[in-house]
């Protein structure tokens, strides 16, 4: 593993996304109400609650269900978490299932609800939340995987807490502090990105756990000015549009 050529080619890469040389690269989140149109709290739990769904499903039929569910008066109210802890599971079902937003009628009622009732009954709010860890990354995280983690199911599990907090840096209007920490989240294109980058081996790829992933990233990166989650969306669609972009 050389450091010097690895970072080179990040970069390259960095620089193909930022010029559009990888193809489609409209994140699955640009599918939203309009982010000027949602107040800090709408829009912490728009990219909050349908995030805690988005396993080994198509993450573009996520937010477009997401949305669906949003714009129809008729179920918008499992965007507000005090509307949610006071509807009955069979109400809520309805509502997510409605657009699809939920595809399993009973595990993800039940993470949904979860989240919600964690929230509600500590903070009142995601907001209040965010603002009581002084939009801190480190204390969100040390919250949610470990004073809270059973409190928030898949949220805060390491792959998906990861990219929960790059998007709500990044959508939901919170000014992270400590994003350089943020590591990036191994999903099946970044691992194989990290396998042509030479970031991990082929046996690797299916030996190391993503923690193991991650930290190999942080390792290679060390040094360099990119921050490990600064990589995920280049890699993300470098790999999902078939590595149209050549590396030299």
């Amino acid at each position: 593993m050389n450091k010097k050529i690895i970072i080179s080619n990040c970069k390259k890469i960095l620089g193909a996304y930022e010029s559009g040389l990888l193809g489609q690269t409209v994140m699955p989140e640009e599918t939203n109400p309009g982010l000027e149109k949602m107040d800090k709290e709408t829009r912490l739990v728009y990219f909050t609650l349908p995030m805690s769904l988005n396993y080994q499903r198509d993450s573009y039929k996520l937010w477009q269900a997401a949305l669906k569910t949003f714009q129809d008066s008729k179920t918008k109210d499992v965007f507000d978490i005090s509307c949610v802890v006071k509807l009955n599971a069979n109400d809520l079902r309805k509502k997510l299932l409605k657009y699809k937003l939920a595809l399993q009628p009973n595990k993800h009622i039940n993470i949904w609800q979860t989240i919600s009732n964690t929230v509600y009954e500590n903070w009142g709010s995601l907001s209040n939340l965010i603002d009581e860890m002084g939009e801190d990354f480190l204390k969100i995280k040390n919250t949610v995987q470990n004073d809270h983690k059973k409190g928030f199911p898949y949220i805060s599990g390491v792959k998906i807490f990861n990219y929960w907090s790059f998007v709500l840096k990044t959508y939901g209007g919170v000014d992270l502090k400590n994003s350089q920490y943020i590591d990036i989240a191994p999903d099946t294109h970044i691992t194989k990105c990290s396998v042509l980058l030479n970031v991990i081996t082929e046996k690797e790829a299916s030996s190391l756990s993503k923690e193991e992933i991650s930290r190999r990233w942080r390792t290679v990166l060390d040094g360099s000015d990119i921050n490990p989650i600064d990589m995920h969306p280049p890699l993300w669609f470098w790999s999902k549009n078939g590595f149209i972009f050549q590396l030299n």
